[in-house]
Formats: C-alpha cells, structure tokens, sequence
C-alpha cells in the first residue's frame, strides 16, 4: 500500500510540475510574441543594398498570422514560411526601389507547388525589365529550384554541389493488399471512369485510364519547365531533352560543360562577385543584403491610399462542411466571406485564389451559389494555384474569368463515395459480432458492420449520379459550353493548365497579379486597394486556442516532427462525410 500511494503521489507531483512548466512556457512564449508585435516597424533600407531571397519553409498563397504555426517548442523559434502574395508584393516593389540594385538567389529547393514555383518566376523576369541583375547559386539545386534560378543573368554551383535535370515522375501508393490483409472491404461509388481517388483502395497499379491522365499532365508539366529553361539558357528543347534521356548532368562539370550553369564557384567567388556589381572593392567591404522577410516590411511608395477594394479571397486546402480553419476551406465560412464581399459597396471586384484538390461536394455547392450570386453584382475574378480541381474546379466554373498557370492541376468533373465494410475484420481478426435492430428497412445503411445490400449500393449511386449532374450543369452554365462537351472532358480526369485552357475549362495564363489588373479592369477603376479575406483571427485568440486544444494540436506536431503531415492526412480522411469531389494526388516535383 506504501508502495502505491508513493507512486501516485510522485505522478501527481509529476503531474502538476508538468502542468506549471507548460504554463510557464506559454506564458513566456505569449509575452515574446506580443513583445515582437508591439516592436514591429517599418524595415530601413539602405542605399546599395541586394535583396537575397532564400527558401527554407513552404510557401502558401497567403501567410498565416498565427504565431504557433510551425512553431518548434524545442528551439523556441517559428518556422513559419512565405505567402505568395507577400512575395509577388515584395518583387513588385523592389522593382521600383532605387535603394534595391539586384537580387542574389540562394536556392537548393523550392518549398512550393509547380504554379506557384512559376508565378514567383514570372515575377522575377518582370523584375529584371527594371534592367536590375539577378545572380544565382546553390550548393545543389533541385529541379523546381534549378527552373527558378534559370531566370538568373548568371547561375552558378558548387564545384562540388549538384544540379538535378532528369525528368518528372510520379507514384501512387496502392492499399489493396493492406486492406485485403485487414479484410476490409472498400465498397466503391462513383462517376467517372478517371476518378481515380478510390484506385489506391481497389487496384494494385494504376488503370489504364488513370495511366494515361497521368503521362499527358505530367509531360504538359515538364515540357513547360523545359520551354522556359530554353528560353532562359539559350539551348534548344530537343537537347534539354536528350541530357534528361542520358543522365548526362552527372555533376557539375557536366551542367557547366552543358550550358546548364554559367561556372562553377565557391561562396566567397560568389561574394566577390556580388560586390563587384554593386561598386564595392574590398573584400572587406560589406554588403548590404536584406532578406525578403524583412523587405516585406519596407516601406511602398506606389501604393497609394483608396477607398475601393478589390477583394482577394483565399480558398487554400482541402474542402470541408463548416466553418473549416485557415489551412483548409470551410464552405460556410469562404461563402459568407464572399457574401460579406458582395454586400460590401466599397468592394468593387472579387478575385478568388483556388488552390484545392477538392474536398465536400455540399460545401462545395455552396460556396458555388455564393459565388453566382456575386457575379450578378460584380465582376468575380479566379486566380488558380497549384491545384484548383474536383470541388476546388466546382467554385470557380462560375467566374467571369478564369486564370491558371500552364502548371497549374484542374480539372476532375467527377464525384465518388466510398464506404468500408469491415464486417470480417470485425468477425476474424477481432472476433467481433454485431447484432442490429432497425425501425425502417435502410436505419443502418452504410455501417461500417455490414455491406451494402444492392438496393442501398443503388440508392448512393443515385445521389452520386445527381451530384455529378449538378456539378456538369453548373461547369456548362459557367464556361458557356454543352453538358455533353463537359462530359466528354469531364469523367474525373485531371488536367493540366496547358490542356485546361484548351479544352475552355481556364480563360487565360497567368497568375495572381494578372487575376488582380482584370478585375480592376472590369471594375474602371484608377485607385484602389487590395484587400485580403477571409479576415484572420487575431494572433492572441489563436494562442488561446491553441492551449484550450481547440486548435491545431502542437503537442502532437512537436513530438511526430516532420511525420505531422501523415498524421494529419489520416486524421482528415477520418472526418471526410458524405459525397466528395477530389483529386486522390498531393503534387510535389523534386
């Protein structure tokens, strides 16, 4: 007994030292965030200086303002990575600013989608019309990092570094056999013979219909990459073609010798270099880099103060009933952001920035309806990201104009439902029985304890087949094209922005910034201002939630690390309801 109320006394002392060292803590970091925030001001710039742009934290469309996103308890430090729109601003500015004189890239990877890769390289070479250099170096560069550089006046590597130039592939994980060994039945309902979201679960390769969506997007990707290095390195695509084939970038002798590179250097080459062309002599002279962090907050002198907004909505992640958070898109909450938009006089347009594979096929629906319903009021603009498919095709089909970079993933017109009967693993593996009783014929229809009878496979079916007709209904409306055309492009099938604007599924190429001067073109207007929706919560509030554990669970993040990522894509799949229109891929180009 001695030895039990030793033990419970030790953990509740354990228990509670834990509980004030959390306190502690919070508290500590609460006081330096609130310190940082009451200490920001506007950056200094000084004159001759070089803005160095370096990534090292994935870049979103829009940054998040909350302090404990990516916060990393163990260093105390937040790893918190760019918003696009920050960093088309930033470029934008330094364009103009006659205290920036270039531009040092310093890039081994690029942390970001394909499209959004291109709107920052679309950005650099709008900067370089100022007549302003662009060097670039890298200890290795991947290949999204290698294509952003290749916008560099002069692009060199360590002699010992690396250059990644060998095509673009891409691998699906198959659970088939995983489920087969659990036995658990996936019980498939869809529409579209290259929705291929549900194949991982019943196929252990890929269709022949999901193999040929695949190679067309993935060689309409590459063969963009490979038209703007030629562009840039002034070596023709046949031949950028053959050194993929080959392997023939082996180090980086070869992608010198290839006229991938400029030359080899090393960083203090580079340095040398760097002061050269901003007038400095010595190697002891200092130059005067700014981070683009820290540019950000420089002060702008084009803009100008207006009462017109144009309103930029940002609908980024995966589609869900609700309110949703800032990494995902809550119907209620993105429609009621555009209603508050529509309602709003001083809002003269609306752009919306699509970067979803899809999600809810409800949530979808509604904040389809919002969108109609601004349209009739105002121009509405789409600005589509890396992806803007499935659902996240859904909300935009009924723009005024859409735009989407050549890279960007659309497209999949399709719907599906998937139910798990896991009947024998109850019976086999856990030795588990369930008996049901039911006041009408179809209560349980659906439980995970038994399968579907053919009657109620039927009845899903029905509401799939409706939904897909709705959503071809609405893309035929928005796009001013027949169901049937809709149809025949639709199915599921994914494709990319080259295609989409050619089968009429986009309008034109271009990103953000472009998606902007349409709708201020459309609105008349001379001076306006930018505005960013939906509004972020304060920082202070998010914290609250965050200990309360009513927000994103750091306590898991800070332990799983980099393995965060699986945890949360499990623990949304869990919570998926209803009929979706997804895309089954996360892209990401190495």
């Amino acid at each position: 007994m001695k030895q039990f109320f030793k033990f419970t006394f030790a953990s509740m002392l354990g228990f509670i030292f834990a509980n004030i060292l959390i306190l502690i803590l919070s508290i500590a970091i609460i006081g330096g965030i609130a310190a940082s925030a009451g200490s920001k001001k506007t950056a200094t710039i000084e004159d001759n200086s070089i803005l160095k742009i370096e990534f090292s934290n994935p870049i979103t469309d829009r940054a998040s303002n909350n302090p404990f996103k990516n916060f990393n308890f163990m260093s105390g430090e937040s790893n918190q990575g760019y918003g696009l729109n920050d960093i088309l601003d930033a470029l934008e500015k330094a364009k103009t600013d006659d205290k920036i004189k270039g531009i040092y890239l310093h890039l081994d990877n690029v942390p970001a989608g394909m499209a959004t890769t291109e709107e920052i390289r679309n950005a650099l070479l709008d900067f370089k019309k100022s007549g302003k250099f662009i060097v670039a170096y890298s200890n290795g560069y991947d290949q999204k990092a290698y294509y952003l550089s290749t916008v560099a006046d002069e692009l060199l590597v360590h002699p010992e570094g690396g250059l990644d130039f060998r095509g673009l592939s891409a691998s699906v994980m198959f659970l088939k056999g995983t489920l087969e060994k659990l036995e658990l039945e996936p019980q498939i309902i869809r529409h579209g013979k290259f929705k291929s979201a549900i194949e991982p679960l019943i196929l252990d390769k890929m269709s022949a219909a999901n193999r040929e969506q695949t190679s067309t997007y993935m060689n309409a990707l590459w063969n963009r990459m490979l038209e703007g290095i030629s562009s840039a390195r002034k070596i023709s695509v046949e031949e950028l073609t053959k050194l993929a084939n080959t392997a023939a970038i082996r180090n980086t002798k070869d992608a010198v010798k290839y006229k991938l590179a400029d030359k080899t250097a090393y960083e203090d080459e580079v340095l040398a270099n760097l002061r050269k062309r901003v007038g400095l002599e010595k190697e002891t002279d200092k130059i005067k880099f700014i981070s683009l962090g820290k540019y950000f907050d420089a002060p702008d002198k084009e803009k100008e103060k207006a009462k017109d907004k144009i309103a930029v909505i940002y609908a980024s992640g995966n589609i869900v009933d609700g309110q949703g958070e800032d990494d995902n898109i809550g119907g209620d909450r993105i429609a009621a952001t555009i209603r508050k938009a529509r309602l709003d006089e001083k809002v003269k347009a609306i752009v919306l920035r699509v970067n979803s594979g899809g999600g809810s096929a409800l949530a979808s629906d509604v904040m389809w309806r919002e969108v109609v319903l601004a349209k009739k009021a105002k121009p509405v603009v789409v600005s589509m990201g890396d992806v803007a498919a499935s659902g996240g095709y859904y909300i935009s089909c009924a723009a005024d104009r859409i735009f989407a970079s050549p890279n960007t993933i659309t497209g999949s017109i399709g719907v599906f439902g998937v139910l798990l009967n896991a009947k024998k693993m109850f019976n086999n593996k856990l030795g588990i029985t369930i008996d049901t009783v039911r006041t009408n014929k179809f209560a349980d229809m659906g439980a995970a304890y038994r399968p579907l009878t053919d009657q109620e496979r039927e009845i899903i079916q029905t509401g799939v087949e409706d939904i897909y007709t709705t959503f071809i209904t609405h893309v035929g409306e928005g796009r001013k094209i027949s169901t049937a055309n809709v149809d025949s492009i639709g199915q599921g099938r994914v494709w990319a922005g080259t295609d989409a604007k050619r089968i009429n599924l986009v309008d034109e190429f271009g990103g953000l910034k472009d998606a902007i001067a349409y709708a201020v073109k459309l609105s008349k207007l001379d001076k306006f201002k930018v505005v960013d929706y939906p509004e972020q919560e304060e920082p202070f509030q998010k914290i609250m939630k965050q200990l309360s554990g009513e927000g994103e669970d750091v306590i898991m993040k800070a332990q799983l690390g980099e393995q965060y990522e699986y945890y949360k894509k499990i623990r949304q799949a869990l919570q998926v309801k209803g009929i979706q229109a997804r895309i089954p891929y996360e892209f990401e180009v190495y």
